[in-house]
C-alpha cells in the first residue's frame, strides 16, 4: 500500500473526528443552556390528581372542581414568575430563589376557591390536591431541587 494513501486516510479520519467532536460539543453546550421541556397538560394533570387524592376527597370533589383548583395553582405560579409566557428554547435564568411552601399554596387555593364559588366541603381536600399536583410536576420533570430547611424557615 502506498504510504501517501495511508497518511491521507489518517489525516481524513482525524479531521472527521475533530469535526464530529466540535459539533457534538457545541450541541451539548447549547442544550445545557436551554430549559428542559416539561409539557404540562391540564387534562392529564386533572386525571393524575384525581387518581392520587384519597378516596374521601375523591367523593367530595368533582373532576371539574379539581381542574379549577389546578388552574388556580397555575395562576399562582405565574404570579410568582414560575410559569413564564414563552418557554420554548428559553435560556435558563434562575437568579433569584423562589421557595414554594405547601402551606402558602394551600391557603391561596382556599381563598381562590371561596372567591370563585368552588364548594370545598373540607379544607383538607385542598391539601390533598396540592400534594398530588406537586407530585404531577415531579412526574413530568417540572420541579427543581428541594430547598434546604433554612431556606424555608423565614
Amino acid at each position: 500500500m502506498d504510504p501517501t494513501v495511508v497518511v491521507f486516510a489518517v489525516v481524513a479520519a482525524l479531521a472527521v473526528f475533530v469535526i464530529a467532536a466540535l459539533v457534538v460539543g457545541r450541541e451539548a453546550h447549547r442544550l445545557d443552556s436551554v430549559a428542559p421541556r416539561a409539557v404540562y397538560s391540564l387534562d392529564e394533570a386533572t386525571d393524575f390528581v384525581c387518581d392520587r387524592i384519597p378516596v374521601d376527597s375523591q367523593a367530595r370533589l368533582t373532576p371539574g372542581e379539581v381542574e379549577q383548583l389546578l388552574v388556580f395553582h397555575m395562576q399562582w405560579l405565574h404570579t410568582h414568575g414560575l410559569q413564564p409566557d414563552r418557554v420554548i428554547d428559553q435560556r435558563q435564568s434562575i437568579d433569584d430563589r423562589v421557595v414554594i411552601t405547601e402551606d402558602g399554596l394551600t391557603a391561596y387555593l382556599l381563598g381562590e376557591a371561596d372567591r370563585n364559588d368552588v364548594d370545598l366541603l373540607d379544607d383538607v381536600d385542598a391539601v390533598h390536591v396540592v400534594e398530588a399536583h406537586l407530585a404531577y410536576f415531579e412526574a413530568i420533570g417540572a420541579v427543581g431541587p428541594r430547598a434546604p430547611l433554612d431556606d424555608v424557615i423565614e
